[in-house]
């Protein structure tokens, strides 16, 4: 269900909302500073080759191992040098091994992924920007401790979306708004004033070629959905997989789906692959103001107080009504029965 609005600008939003809470002035400096970013951003990538900036960062990882693209070190100076002129105290990136200060006594923390989804560059796939404002931590042991709060913690959060639009998908004040880039007037438009995600759906996303590396809870809940209408959940699935995060959390806020990135057996895997910080949380943060749902399979991703900067988690969320169905296969005993014919004809899936 979509409220549509009527052409305020990102400026005029941001100051709204700090009317109702005071605490919104300094993340609304942060959020316009970042979109000012974000909309270079949008440029440098819209040239793709032409830009001069693609292929890898020669011997360049980041702090998790990933191979660095020259754009993703790129993508992040613009957005740090950005919040400098923020009232941001720290910020944590994926591409940075620690926080790095940069004002001292700022009230706002904010940990961001500058170019998600970077393997798809060379390919034409939308990438994105994710971002987290926090508030900073009273009296810290040290830096990591205004990041290792958990995403319930969150002032604001969201992401960009690089693609056929340039939009910026933005949880704050307790509402999912949609903006989308001008680029005539080069400004942020409100396109969407409050978006909410379908309860249920029958699309679902995730990379099948590691099937044989899931654990049972993950293959039957796939295996259910493959079988259609002849199977427990009765209707027939469609699977939907980009590859590139803010691609499928758009088409999901839109309309409606399940994305699942679980752990798996496979070494490195066990605990998930996404970041909590700076990619799951914001990205459930912007689900749960949506009606939809965020979780790590069992728990809430919100819930979640990280242990490290780079804690990595699985991440399943959309649809609020899937999402939970997504829980009851891993924790509800009745559903790891649903191997049985007799599960089958008692129907005990259809709550």
């Amino acid at each position: 269900m979509l409220g549509l609005a009527r052409g305020r600008d990102l400026e005029q939003v941001l100051a709204e909302d700090a009317i109702d809470d005071p605490r919104l002035v300094d993340v609304g400096s942060a959020v316009r500073e970042i979109a000012a970013a974000a909309m270079d951003m949008a440029e440098l990538v819209s040239l793709g080759l032409l830009g001069g900036e693609g292929g890898v960062a020669s011997g360049s990882v980041n702090p998790d191992g990933d191979i660095q693209k020259n754009l993703d070190i790129l993508a992040n100076n613009l957005f740090v040098n950005a919040l400098r002129r923020a009232p941001v105290a720290a910020v944590l990136s994926e591409e940075m091994r620690d926080p790095i200060v940069l004002q001292d006594g700022a009230p706002l923390a904010v940990a961001i992924d500058p170019l998600d989804g970077s393997s798809n560059i060379d390919t034409n796939v939308s990438i994105g920007t994710i971002f987290s404002v926090l508030p900073v931590v009273a009296e810290p042991a040290d830096l990591k401790a205004h990041f290792l709060q958990p995403g319930r913690a969150q002032l604001a959060a969201g992401f960009f979306i690089y693609g056929p639009q340039t939009a910026l998908v933005l949880a704050i004040a307790e509402r999912t708004r949609v903006f989308i880039l001008d680029r005539r007037k080069a400004r942020f438009f409100e396109a969407i004033a409050e978006i909410e995600i379908p309860d249920d759906s029958s699309e679902y996303a995730i990379n099948t070629s590691n099937y044989r590396h899931w654990n049972p809870s993950v293959r039957a809940f796939i295996d259910d959905c493959v079988k259609g209408t002849e199977g427990p959940l009765r209707r027939n699935h469609n699977m939907r997989w980009i590859a590139s995060l803010v691609a499928e959390a758009y088409r999901i806020l839109n309309r409606g789906g399940v994305f699942l990135y679980p752990g798996d057996l496979r070494a490195g895997y066990s605990a998930g692959r996404l970041r909590l910080v700076y990619e799951a949380s914001p990205i459930a943060l912007v689900m749960e103001y949506a009606g939809g749902g965020a979780t790590d399979s069992v728990r809430s991703i919100l819930s979640l107080t990280p242990v490290d900067v780079h804690m990595r988690t699985p991440l399943v969320f959309g649809s609020r009504k899937i999402v939970s169905l997504v829980t009851r296969y891993h924790t509800d005993p009745q559903f790891s029965a649903e191997r049985s014919p007799l599960f089958v004809r008692r129907g005990l899936m259809r709550q």
